[in-house]
């Protein structure tokens, strides 16, 4: 797995977990930072996970409503907690990282697959890429 994918994992965690316990995903992935500094090439996975984490939290309002538009009838109150987190992420980085939008929708996917319900894969796929067609990634 990439550091980038790793990245993007951690991001996820701190998005939702935050999301639920009512505090910064900031300070959850700091602490998660601290909690695994002894493993090697940490750096450059925490790094880009707070990029992501900063960028979604100055981008909050703009990410969740695209969620609201492109969700098709879902209110994201109704979103499983964790496709919110997936989705607020990979939406950040289709919006204002270099990623290219198949790799981040791909990744989206694949953490849907292993985080969350049967059917998220598919709803996270359609919405990331009317999302991704319809947007000009930087």
């Amino acid at each position: 797995m990439s550091s980038r994918s790793k990245a993007r994992k951690r991001a996820v965690d701190a998005i939702f977990a935050a999301d639920l316990r009512k505090v910064s995903p900031e300070t959850l992935l700091e602490q998660t930072r601290e909690q695994v500094a002894d493993r090697q090439n940490q750096e450059p996975i925490f790094d880009y996970a707070r990029e992501i984490v900063l960028g979604v939290i100055e981008n909050y309002d703009e990410i969740d409503e695209l969620l609201e538009t492109y969700s098709e009838g879902w209110s994201i109150e109704r979103m499983p907690n964790v496709d919110r987190a997936i989705l607020r992420v990979a939406i950040w980085e289709i919006l204002h990282s270099e990623a290219p939008s198949a790799v981040v929708v791909n990744e989206a996917v694949e953490l849907a697959k292993e985080y969350s319900t049967e059917e998220s894969g598919g709803f996270i796929n359609g919405l990331l890429s009317r999302v991704a067609g319809t947007r000009k990634a930087l």
